[in-house]
Parts: C-alpha cells; structure tokens; sequence
C-alpha cells in the first residue's frame, strides 16, 4: 500500500464530540489534543513523514471569549507537551500562520519548541495556529512587494516557485492526502495554495475518536485514487 508522503488534517468535531457526552466544549478540546500526540506517533511508523494539522483559525477568534481563553490556555500546556513528545520522537515541529497575533509568552514557546527540535530527523510537525489560507498568501505577497521595492526582486522575477518559497510552508512538500473529520466537506480556509493537487478524504468521525484505524481507513481510501496531475497520471 502506497503511503502518502504529506497528509494535513483539519480537526474538526471537538465541541460537538463533547456535547454528545453532556460535557463542556473545551472537554472537547482537551481530548483532541491528546488524539494529536497519538496521531502524530502513529502517522510516522505508517511511512508518513509530514504532518500538517490545522488547530486555530484566524476565524476562530469569533468564537465565544470563554472558549478562545481556554483554547489558549490549552495551547500553552500542549506546547510543553509536544516538547517532550518531540524529543522522544525526533519529530521536527514547526508552526504555521501569523504568531505576531498570538500572545507573547505563547510566541516564545513556539520559537523555543522550534528551536528544540528543528534538527530532528523524524516526523516532520506542522501547528497550524491563527492561520488561515487567505491571510497566509496575503503575507507573502506584501513580502514579496517589499522585496521588489526593496530591489531584491524584479515583478518578473515572481513565478510559482517564488510564492511558495514565501508561504509558512515554505521549503515543506505540498499534501498528498487532506483529511477532514466530522463530515463537514469545506476546507475552511486551509492551506488554499498548497491543496491544488490534494485529495480529499471525508469522515463522519468526530476528531477525538478518530485513532490509528480511522488513518488507516484514509490511507486505503487514498490508494483507490487515480492521482492525476493537468490530465497526467502520477509517476
């Protein structure tokens, strides 16, 4: 079975998982992220070696204040978690989307998990935190802007290849495969460039329930599809 080399997973389902069981939605939360931890070790002994999940929005900071604090609140703690993770792992962890919204202290966890682990050799981590796709081609266009204004480039110098070296992601292969759990079928923002040529895997499955086997299902579903790229096949 051929496995993908690069999955993303936008972890939907938390809050309604929650509300299934009559708790609060951050109960949600707090069990989705450790599903992370899980997902993350069972990823890399099934040959995949990238992984990109999408944890906080730009839009989720509409969500109700108490929630956001919370979501924040279990962002710091999974920082000191994935620490630990990572240097049992290897895994080489970075974080996507626009850190200068984040609160400070969260910034210089971040800079100090990276920092930690950015010589690791095993799976390769990306957070995606107060991301979102739009805003993240946004920032690379007024970097590249500032560069042609700068000299440093001229307008004919930007090509595809450019752009992309100026995403969060860049220098990281695009998805092979994109997961979405809980049925919703959007892709909400995520990763707008870098989907172009991604398959998409749908499951009913809110995030806290889905484990090894629900990615092995992903995985199957992946390898029944004939991955074409402008009309040809996939070498």
């Amino acid at each position: 079975m051929k496995v993908p080399n690069h999955v993303a997973i936008i972890l939907d389902g938390n809050g309604r998982w929650a509300k299934r069981r009559g708790m609060p939605r951050n109960y949600g939360h707090v069990q989705g992220a450790k599903q992370v931890e899980l997902i993350c070790e069972k990823a890399y002994k099934m040959g995949i070696q990238y992984l990109t999940v999408y944890a906080f929005s730009t839009e989720n900071w509409n969500r109700p204040r108490d929630e956001v604090d919370a979501l924040m609140k279990l962002l710091r703690n999974y920082m000191k978690t994935c620490l630990k993770t990572a240097e049992k792992n290897r895994m080489c962890v970075r974080v996507i989307g626009d850190k200068t919204g984040l609160a400070q202290d969260i910034r210089t966890r971040i800079a100090e998990l990276e920092e930690a682990t950015k010589d690791n050799d095993g799976l390769h981590f990306q957070i995606a935190i107060n991301y979102g796709g739009r805003d993240e081609i946004r920032r690379a266009v007024k970097q590249i802007g500032s560069e042609i204004g700068a000299g440093k480039l001229r307008p004919e110098d930007v090509t595809e290849e450019l752009i992309t070296e100026h995403l969060d992601t860049g220098g990281i292969p695009d998805p092979d495969l994109l997961i979405r759990t809980c049925g919703e079928q959007r892709i909400s923002n995520f990763l707008l460039w870098q989907l172009a040529y991604t398959e998409f895997y749908v499951t009913s499955v809110p995030w806290p329930d889905f484990n090894e086997v629900e990615l092995g299902k992903a995985i199957e579903a992946y390898n029944t599809r004939d991955r074409r790229y402008g009309g040809v096949e996939e070498a």
